[in-house]
């Protein structure tokens, strides 16, 4: 009996997604929970497992944006599929000894998924020498993610999808690259776009002196790591300021629905994360009622799934406010466009060593430029000013996040 296998429901909002790569090819014999394909969101990506064992034919090829539902293959099973398998037999033996012969001559077979084969090809990586740590030694997308490329003399020419060169004056050549847009980057330019359409937003600017934070990070850092078994950063003390600072001012977390205003009375907070496949948003449900130490934990969980490209589109659907990190990359000033329909988000930047008035006397300190971007259909001037200033009062304080004054 012949088994139709269609893409599944992803999220509630997803209509459409793209075969990112197959990991089996037309024939092959697969085993129930096999994986089958990868399947790219505008969020996440997902693996298609196989529903039980049966020989597979492809119906729908690689790159292909489908609709949610579309068949991509279909799987044979029965006594029929069972037969296949043992006439096969024969020829996966004699395929099994290349490998053997392969180790016999000192060489290493590796066999790589389509997804694994592009990201090695992308980062100019041979399979050879690479342990895949998939069924029977097969390297996974997450072992192409892994792998480094080792130093060259030279650098290696990235093949080139479409290239037109022209020839210049002492042997120069001109070369561009075409590459069709992912989907999650496809989604990111039509959400930003909009974001700047359809909303009146503004940003507003502050600084703040990261003395204080240092400090008690440095006072601190060996037991809350003896403790916890993880550092505290920057990022939990920003957290839990705007958690603190939205409970004062709703508005900033607060989004606009047709002709309502809806209010949040819980803080989930989104954490920026630069991945491999661009920028996604973790969402920190309840931030609010979270302990730094807690929300330290719950970043770097969510952090380290995005950037192994594990995060779910659960983990990332919703969110009331949003924080965005420039300052890791060298950032001095931005101004972040909202994540909609949030109404504000919160840009750090690089922390800079600069002139700093402190009881009247110009000392050196450590300090970071905000950046506060809202809607000002729903947030006010006044509201944004008191926000931000609110923040810097508990980060350059940050006892009062403690006792919560």
């Amino acid at each position: 009996m012949a088994i139709e296998i269609k893409i599944p429901a992803i999220g509630e909002s997803i209509t459409e997604v793209t075969l990112a790569g197959w990991h089996v090819e037309d024939g092959d014999f697969v085993e129930e929970g096999d994986i089958l394909a990868d399947i790219e969101s505008d969020k996440a990506t997902v693996e298609l497992p196989a529903e039980s064992s049966g020989t597979i034919k492809l119906l729908a090829e690689e790159g292909a944006d489908l609709a949610i539902g579309a068949v991509i293959a279909s799987l044979e099973e029965g006594e029929g599929t069972a037969k296949k398998k043992q006439e096969d037999a024969p020829a996966q033996s004699q395929t099994a000894q290349a490998p053997a012969a392969a180790q016999e001559s000192g060489k290493t077979v590796q066999h790589a998924s389509p997804a694994a084969n592009k990201i090695l090809a992308e980062k100019g990586i041979a399979t050879d020498g690479i342990q895949g740590t998939g069924k029977d030694g097969r390297i996974t997308k997450a072992d192409a993610l892994a792998a480094n490329a080792a130093p060259k003399s030279a650098p290696k020419k990235e093949a080139a999808k479409e290239v037109a060169p022209v020839q210049l004056s002492g042997g120069v050549t001109r070369e561009i690259r075409r590459e069709k847009m992912s989907r999650l980057r496809k989604t990111i330019a039509k959400k930003l776009t909009a974001a700047k359409n359809e909303t009146a937003m503004l940003t507003t600017f502050n600084e703040v002196d990261m003395q204080p934070i240092m400090d008690l990070r440095k006072k601190y850092q060996d037991m809350f790591v003896k403790k916890h078994g993880y550092k505290l950063g920057m990022m939990s003390f920003f957290t839990k300021a705007c958690t603190m600072a939205l409970a004062k001012v709703p508005g900033v977390n607060a989004q606009i629905d047709g002709e309502e205003l809806v209010y949040h009375d819980y803080a989930d907070v989104g954490i920026a994360v630069s991945s491999d496949r661009g920028l996604v948003v973790p969402v920190l449900r309840n931030a609010e009622h979270m302990s730094l130490a807690q929300i330290e934990a719950e970043i770097i969980r969510l952090a380290t799934k995005a950037r192994d490209g594990k995060i779910t589109i659960d983990e990332m659907s919703g969110g009331t406010f949003t924080i965005t990190n420039g300052g890791i990359f060298g950032s001095m000033l931005s101004t972040p466009i909202l994540n909609s329909p949030q109404s504000a988000i919160l840009g750090m930047h690089n922390i800079v060593e600069r002139p700093w008035v402190v009881n009247g006397e110009v000392k050196v300190r450590p300090i970071m430029y905000l950046a506060l971007s809202y809607d000002h259909r729903i947030v006010d001037g006044k509201e944004s000013v008191t926000f931000l200033k609110t923040v810097k009062e508990y980060l350059e304080d940050p006892a009062r996040m403690l006792i919560e004054i």
